[in-house]
């Protein structure tokens, strides 16, 4: 039996001026699957989550969400059950870890559901528990995204939008990320749709896989097929036929 589509991008064009940052891109995400957005930069990856989310102007297309279609807004892609970690990390510097933590739960749930929720999260990031009372801005750069991760559980999510989470992480914190990921999406049962470049740990945890070149979806597949075609090094190196 074949899960649910979830989420879906048809024919989506995004214009920034006269620059077309999506050209008619198709994708999906199943319920229960991790789906990689691969492609060098300017390809359109985060502009694909930006539009899912209502950040990106989208002039033509349809987002579907449970085959059903919408407009994309912010505030009620969350009521809907999508979170979006966007790159960097974006915690609050100044509140502490217990802060933010209630700051992604709160416009979603009533004080006990964020209690509950607090701890079924930090069950998953033990490593917060121990500096609930330390300001966001002396965390690490790995532990501030790992209370990005936990911020955006907060709000109970069946969908999480992943923006570059190891962008500018030590080797040792980019393990651990992509361990949490699968560790989110076993455990929690959330669909996942991440943009990376860190191409050996996103195929050690993706299911499926969009390969983009210049606002356009160049492949899809399983990992094992990308590698096979050498579709990636093809668009990375800039040598795919137009």
């Amino acid at each position: 039996m074949k899960n649910e589509i979830l989420l879906q991008l048809k024919n989506v064009h995004v214009h920034y001026g006269g620059v077309k940052a999506l050209d008619g891109v198709d994708v999906s995400l199943d319920e229960g699957e991790i789906v990689a957005l691969m492609g060098p930069n300017g390809a359109g990856k985060s502009t694909i989550l930006k539009a899912v989310f209502g950040l990106a102007p989208i002039s033509s297309g349809k987002v579907l969400w449970r085959e059903r279609a919408i407009v994309p807004v912010p505030h009620e892609a969350s009521e809907r059950g999508i979170a979006f970690v966007p790159q960097g990390r974006r915690v609050f510097h100044d509140l502490t870890v217990l802060e933010n933590l209630e700051v992604g739960g709160i416009a979603s749930a009533e004080s006990r559901v964020v209690k509950e929720r607090l701890g079924e999260v930090l069950e998953l990031f033990p490593v917060l528990r121990e500096k609930l009372a330390k300001r966001g801005g002396t965390l690490s750069g790995g532990e501030q995204q790992m209370l990005a991760f936990a911020r955006a559980l907060m709000s109970d999510p069946s969908v999480l939008l992943l923006d570059e989470p190891s962008l500018g992480l030590s080797p040792k914190y980019v393990k651990e990320v992509f361990e949490k990921i699968k560790e989110i999406n076993e455990k929690r049962k959330i669909s996942i749709m991440v943009v990376e470049h860190n191409i050996k740990s996103l195929f050690s945890v993706a299911g499926r896989v969009y390969v983009l070149d210049k606002g356009r979806v160049a492949a899809e597949g399983d990992p094992q097929t990308m590698i096979d075609s050498n579709i990636i090094e093809k668009v990375f190196l800039g040598k795919l036929e137009s």
